[in-house]
């Protein structure tokens, strides 16, 4: 009787076993189509020597489970070769588009210019890894791929910031979108052009009141750089936190990012002052000099006015509209040059050029108004502080040339 005992209990137990083993194997099953879930994540390039490099770049990577294989989905390539690139690009209406490459093949270019790239890898739920890969795909096919290109509101950088945000139900901006740092788009813009003295002035007299406005953490992800550094400070849709681990893949072996820095508007007010004071101690005995140095500032001011006039009226380039260094860079300036052509030849000038002259000073006087108003204000006091002297210093003068 024992022992037929023991083999009814341990018959149960095998029973038992057998039925537990039945009812795990479903849950066996979903396990083992886990690893089919891509794994995505954002790749971000230090800054290049190229003037359009400095900014860095991104592109979103996607890991094929079976194969290993890595994806850039890139949306920073364009064509210098067709035939209507200069003209988009002037009027503002560039095309770029997104390129789905091998990751070592996009890297090498990096490499090879000596720019760092790192690699964070995103935590994201096996749904939206998967809907994510499977919108890159259909977006990198030849008639989905082009876009049409803003540098501050739609770039390679804006586009990845889009993309993530899609697939997260808008959880990516909704913690970004409150919160600024104080920077602005000319801030940003100045800064990583610093190392190029002419692309720094480029931005600078170029740009609008619409890039001195405060950026939210949202908008400023339109740099590579900013958009790596917040993706470590938000959450997921799960609660954790959106980047689960980052990976170096290049070291920056160029100049890194510069740092951020004051410019003070007393030195251009001082040299201002002090331009104005020669003009009006020497300019009368020394007039051909005058003529030479006032028709390069009349040269120089009227054909910077007339592309920022032209940059307003005829082109989508919207950071250059309304760009209250019109007042300062005067397209009028272009009908002094004769003026000078004539005090160059030591003659006398016409009177009736001071009426010219005398719009251009008070134009630029009319310049400090919004400032003091802080009406949309634009960023161009030390620019101010250098022409208002001068135009109104030449102004003073002239009655005295011309009498």
């Amino acid at each position: 009787m024992p022992t037929s005992k023991a083999l009814r209990h341990t018959l149960a137990l095998l029973l038992a076993l057998l039925a537990s083993i039945a009812w795990a194997s479903p849950a066996q099953t979903v396990t083992a189509t886990a690893p089919d879930t891509p794994r995505i994540g954002v790749i971000t390039m230090g800054p290049g020597a190229i003037f359009w490099e400095r900014f860095g770049h991104d592109a979103i990577v996607v890991e094929d489970p079976r194969s290993g294989t890595r994806t850039s989905y890139n949306f920073g390539f364009f064509d210098p070769d067709e035939p209507d690139f200069l003209s988009r690009f002037i009027a503002g209406q560039m095309r770029y588009r997104l390129v789905a490459l091998p990751l070592q093949e996009d890297l090498a270019y990096y490499r090879q210019a000596g720019r760092g790239a790192k690699l964070q890898w995103l935590a994201l739920t096996p749904a939206q890894a998967r809907t994510l890969a499977q919108a890159l795909a259909i977006n990198a096919r030849p008639e989905n791929a082009r876009y049409h290109y803003d540098y501050f509101t739609d770039n390679c950088a804006t586009r990845v910031r889009d993309a993530l945000d899609r697939t997260l139900d808008g959880a990516l901006r909704r913690q970004l979108q409150g919160r600024s740092s104080g920077d602005t788009y000319r801030s940003e813009a100045l800064r990583l052009a610093a190392p190029a003295p002419w692309m720094w002035l480029a931005f600078d007299i170029g740009l609008g009141p619409y890039a001195d406005q405060p950026l939210s953490r949202w908008q400023q992800a339109f740099l590579p750089r900013r958009l790596a550094d917040d993706l470590r400070k938000v959450n997921g849709t799960t609660g954790r936190p959106l980047v689960a681990a980052e990976e170096t893949l290049l070291l920056q072996r160029l100049a890194p990012e510069p740092a951020e820095r004051d410019w003070p508007v007393w030195p251009w007010l001082l040299t201002g002052v002090l331009l104005a004071g020669l003009v009006l101690a020497t300019g009368d005995r020394h007039r051909r000099t005058l003529g030479a140095l006032a028709g390069l500032l009349w040269l120089i001011c009227g054909l910077v006015g007339l592309v920022l006039a032209l940059g307003w009226a005829l082109t989508e380039h919207q950071a250059m509209w309304a760009n209250r260094n019109l007042l300062l860079f005067n397209p009028l300036c272009l009908l002094l040059l004769p003026a000078a052509w004539t005090l160059l030849r030591g003659r006398t000038p016409p009177r009736h050029t001071w009426g010219v002259l005398l719009s251009v000073a008070v134009l630029a006087a009319l310049a400090c108004l919004p400032l003091w108003l802080q009406v949309h204000p634009q960023r161009n006091g030390h620019w101010i502080a250098l022409l208002l002297p001068l135009h109104a210093a030449l102004a003073r003068l002239w009655p005295r040339l011309s009498a």
